[in-house]
């Protein structure tokens, strides 16, 4: 059983083995490694926002920016890309190598898909996801999540739309403008020092915090190399002191800061693994940030802690009042069952089925939103389309995957995050 435990986690990546020597197939990857690593920064030339972090040499980023190819250039590029990594052979060359191939391939794939629609070429919603993310996502007709808004109405009953009802319930739990900044501190710090107590961090990691506007997000973070983030934090609309929690896990531990630095600390230094400096937003490698960071919430405060940490320490700080906290947990349990509609309005408002007020409107029912949140979610799926699947899918997928593995969860969750995993071996 030791050996095979072994063995798995060699091919997840998360393994100590030594770089991979020059020649062979470790050589050849090497060598298409950089290459990747090019095209990805050369896309990042014609899409703002496509390369999400890149902590890799700073002169290839020049070259890139300097002398970028074409998209059809790209193209051609991504399929000579493919050829050269189907040619590698990896029988007996180990498992973390022969997962180190899937991994470009899958990441070349999502590249070619990309830049063929940068070329203007139309997918549906669910054929998009797949192509960009690795993963396929099911489209329930918004008729089935009516059931979980009656559930809702009956928790809130009163006159009004429902959506209405609910802003206005959560209306009491929105953290001040004047004291956001001591109580998304507090929040970070718990999230940080839960994370801790499991997963061995780099002894120098660090972030900043910043409060912006205008943005098609709630909350941001950009990875700047050597174990430092750059999180923030859309202030435009209310915060409330779930969210805190919620944003600090996902955008700093066990998040995205944590996933990253683990990502650089194995590869990147342990290994001298170069595709992993660099990081392009529409690829598998989402699915895997997206889904971690928003099961990273529930693994570091599980069951009612979370809510015990508001009562405690977030109410106070926010000087508000916890009487009805409780339902305020409920009708979190609940919203969170209605998350994966927005898939279903999404497919059929890219595609045309639906304009954008219609969308708007579905957005506000089955979101619980007001107008001006609803809109702002339409714009973040104008923005990133098909990614909205990474969160609630990308969730869901990561939590069966980690409780899966049975032992203890957060070393499950530290191997996913320092390894090459992709969508589909998390769902084999």
């Amino acid at each position: 059983m030791r050996a095979f435990l072994i063995s798995l986690l060699c091919l997840l990546g998360a393994c100590a083995t030594a770089p991979a020597a020059p020649g062979g197939a470790g050589g050849a990857l090497d060598g298409i490694a950089r290459d990747y690593v090019a095209l990805i920064l050369e896309i990042g030339e014609h899409e703002d926002g496509y390369v999400d972090a890149y902590y890799g040499p700073p002169e290839w980023a020049a070259a890139a920016e300097a002398s970028p190819r074409t998209v059809p250039e790209l193209i051609d590029g991504a399929a000579a890309l493919t050829d050269r990594l189907d040619a590698v052979p990896t029988a007996g060359a180990g498992p973390a190598v022969a997962q180190r191939k899937a991994y470009l391939l899958a990441h070349v794939s999502a590249a070619a898909a990309r830049l063929r629609m940068l070329s203007g070429e139309k997918m549906s919603f669910a054929d998009e996801a797949e192509a960009l993310f690795g993963i396929r996502p099911e489209l329930a007709p918004l008729s089935s999540y009516d059931p979980v808004l009656a559930e809702i109405d009956a928790l809130l009953p009163g006159a009004g739309s429902l959506a209405d009802r609910v802003t206005g319930f959560k209306s009491h739990y929105v953290i001040p403008k004047d004291r956001l900044q001591v109580v998304m501190d507090a929040a970070i710090a718990e999230c940080r020092r839960r994370t801790a107590r499991h997963i061995d961090l780099p002894a120098h990691e660090n972030f900043t915090l910043a409060f912006v506007g205008d943005k098609p997000w709630s909350g941001y973070n950009y990875y700047q190399g050597d174990s430092q983030s750059k999180i923030e934090i859309n202030a435009d609309f209310p915060i409330y002191t779930e969210r805190a929690i919620d944003l600090g896990c996902h955008e700093g531990y066990p998040g995205h800061h944590v996933y990253n630095a683990l990502l650089e600390k194995t590869f990147v230094d342990g290994r001298g693994w170069v595709e992993m400096s660099v990081y392009p937003l529409f690829s598998p490698m989402s699915f895997v940030a997206e889904g971690s960071a928003n099961y990273g919430i529930d693994l570091a405060f599980p069951g009612d802690e979370a809510l015990a940490f508001e009562r405690e320490v977030l109410f106070p700080l926010a000087g508000l009042d916890p009487a009805t906290a409780g339902k305020k947990a409920e009708l979190q349990a609940l919203t969170r069952r209605l998350a994966r509609a927005e898939y279903t309005i999404a497919d059929a408002y890219l595609a045309g089925r639906i304009d954008r007020d219609t969308a708007i409107g579905q957005l506000m029912k089955y979101s619980l939103a007001d107008r001006a949140k609803a809109t702002q979610r339409l714009r973040f799926i104008d923005t990133y389309r098909s990614y909205i699947i990474n969160y609630g899918l990308g969730r869901d997928v990561v939590q069966a995957w980690v409780e899966g593995q049975g032992g203890d969860r957060w070393d499950a969750m530290e191997t996913l995050l320092s390894s090459q995993i992709l969508p589909v071996d998390l769902v084999e």
